[in-house]
């Protein structure tokens, strides 16, 4: 037994409704630790190694179909008490629909730690059902159940229903709701209400299985192996946590929101599909704006001493909603600046009707964004529209658009795609402003040259929290760095990544990072695990585990021509605001970052594999 486990594997088929358990393996949580790293060991090992012995090549994996695996996994940090923002979980799958490669998501809320106390560190699910199920996880005991009730209901329905039914200790609930079941390529999957694993179409691929929820409850909580250490290390974490600027004062006040007005200020706040990176109006959908009109209260994620989490009422007019979670800075970003909606009050409703129908906030607003762009540049001929007026900043246009989304009605049917699918459609695929098929989130690269190389290089796609450069480049922590050089950036991008990787199989709150680094991670795991791990070591672990993705990556085909951006941000100099003038110098700053990776097209070398102990 693994201190900082419950040490319960749970694998669950549904095309054939069998049901397995194993305990971890030791040795591959030395190597790998939990989360995000341990469903790639299991990935590769156990499924794509399979498939290929049988003349299945990778690339011919159906994400949709039901050879596709979805994985819900915590790490040994998540749900113990005392650590800095402990309540994560991280969703992985072997293909994403949205972007052919490794699907990957994170959430926060409670789903994590009561999955774990349910008894379970991961669950793995193979196969399809032939009608509706869900879940049901109570201490250890695992039911597969009819859901065909469930089936056609929004998130915040199915959700109470299922807690009504389940009525122990611990209950959350994870599932889809209409755009799930729908296919759609960005849908998530939501837990407790408002909280999203919301990247890769994961919730596509939930719905693919004609799986509508999982169940969890229990309270088996796991032993730590240092109780008097961790003690002493948490009151030295937390009190850190609390002093420090943004985890102590900006996060907790304004919630990530407060980035609207930094990042407008720095020139690097995209606006109307990346046209621009400055917006003399932003302030009117900020943090600052939002906790003095619309917020009620905070809701942290369980565990977190942050509390970054927003709890917003609208009490009047054609958006009213009198509950609501959120939103947060990406999802403000996307459904607002991005397309032009000055109108805090609309933004607030399309968040809220993401929530409720599944649907990933950073996919849909941006590719509203590109819709917007591709019609006002007569790429989209009115009828396509049937009635919809898609210009930039129509609020009603917005709010109409998630839903039609969602159910694939009307032009919602071609949203559904996605960004670069859309684009790709109507024969401008340069408005697409994603990587690898995933929209990029709120920070625009030709003001921070380290941020650029990391959405090029992320093996996800256009992702930030892959290698959060914004920390040093823009906030000043660990120490501030010029934004605007690409000379040195390869180095930074790759330690963010490689702690990162860790992070996500911890599984642990990217905002810890803010102030708690590779040593106090080293720390937390010795005295949590049982582990002998300095920070080198961590950092190595994360290595492997960025590297071992990538070359899963290369199996379905991935390599250096994907580790690119949209030409508009490589070629079309920034045309005002902070940075006027600046775009990003990408192939300089690639061959560096592959150098430092030991990568030869966007590839690891055996030699890289085999140094980091990566068994192929």
């Amino acid at each position: 037994m693994k201190a900082g486990y419950v040490n319960r594997i749970l694998t669950v088929n549904l095309s054939d409704n069998t049901i397995k358990e194993e305990p971890i393996d030791p040795q591959v949580a030395e190597k790998y630790i939990g989360g995000k790293g341990y469903a790639l060991h299991v990935f590769y090992h156990r499924y794509l190694k399979e498939y290929m012995a049988k003349g299945i090549s990778p690339k011919d994996i159906d994400p949709l179909g039901p050879e596709n695996v979805l994985a819900f996994t915590t790490g040994p940090i998540t749900g113990i008490a005392g650590v800095p923002s402990p309540g994560r979980h991280h969703v992985m799958a072997l293909k994403s629909p949205l972007t052919g490669s490794i699907a990957s998501a994170n959430s926060g809320g409670e789903f994590g730690a009561y999955m774990k106390f349910a008894g379970y560190d991961m669950i793995f699910i193979e196969g399809a059902a032939e009608k509706p199920v869900y879940l049901e996880i109570v201490n250890g005991h695992v039911e597969i159940k009819d859901a065909s009730d469930l089936w056609g209901r929004n998130v915040f329905d199915t959700t109470r229903i299922l807690k009504s039914r389940v009525k122990g200790e611990n209950v959350s609930v994870a599932c889809i709701g209409p755009a799930g079941e729908n296919l759609v390529l960005f849908a998530n999957i939501m837990n407790d209400e408002h909280r999203a694993a919301g990247r890769t179409g994961v919730g596509a691929i939930m719905g693919s299985k004609k799986l509508k929820a999982i169940v969890v409850s229990g309270n088996q909580k796991p032993q730590i192996a240092n109780p008097e250490g961790f003690r002493e290390l948490s009151k030295n974490l937390i009190e850190r946590i609390r002093k420090n600027p943004v985890t102590g004062g900006g996060l907790p006040k304004y919630g990530t929101a407060v980035l609207v007005n930094i990042i407008n200020q720095a020139g690097m706040l995209p606006y109307k599909n990346w046209q621009f990176g400055y917006n003399p109006e932003a302030d009117k959908i900020s943090g600052e704006t939002l906790e003095k009109t619309y917020l009620i209260k905070r809701r942290p994620c369980w565990g977190c001493q942050i509390g970054c989490g927003r709890v917003v009422k609208v009490p009047f007019g054609p958006y009213q909603i009198m509950y609501s979670e959120g939103p947060e800075y990406e999802s403000i970003w996307a459904l607002g600046n991005d397309t032009g909606v000055m109108d805090l009050a609309a933004v607030i409703k399309a968040n809220h009707l993401c929530d409720e129908l599944g649907l990933d906030t950073i996919s849909m607003g941006s590719t509203i964004a590109t819709a917007m762009e591709l019609y006002e540049k007569g790429y989209i001929p009115e009828e396509d529209l049937q009635g919809m007026d898609m210009k930039f900043g129509n609020a009603a246009a917005l709010v109409e658009a998630v839903w039609r989304t969602a159910y694939k009605a009307g032009f919602g049917a071609k949203l559904a795609l996605g960004s670069k699918r859309l684009a790709e459609m109507y024969g401008a695929p340069e408005l697409s402003m994603s990587v690898k098929g995933l929209e990029m989130p709120a920070y625009d690269p030709r003001g921070s040259k380290g941020i650029g190389l990391n959405y090029a290089t992320a093996n996800r796609g256009g992702c930030h929290v892959t290698g959060y450069t914004i920390s040093p480049e823009i906030l000043g922590l660990p120490q501030k760095i010029d934004p605007l050089t690409p000379e040195g950036k390869a180095q930074w991008v790759k330690i963010f990544q490689d702690l990162t990787s860790v992070v996500n199989s911890a599984v642990n709150c990217l905002f810890a990072t803010f102030e708690i680094g590779a040593k106090d991670y080293a720390d937390l795991f010795n005295t949590i695990a049982g582990f002998n791990f300095t920070d080198s070591d961590v950092l190595k672990i994360g290595e492997r585990i960025y590297n071992l993705e990538r070359y899963i990556m290369s199996l379905y085909g991935f390599g250096a021509k994907d580790d690119t951006l949209p030409p508009r941000l490589t070629k079309e100099p920034m045309p005002e605001g902070p940075v006027k003038g600046q775009v990003v110098e990408l192939d300089k700053m690639l061959a560096e970052y592959y150098k430092l990776r030991g990568w030869v097209d966007g590839v690891p070398t055996k030699e890289k594999l085999k140094e980091l102990g990566i068994e192929l």
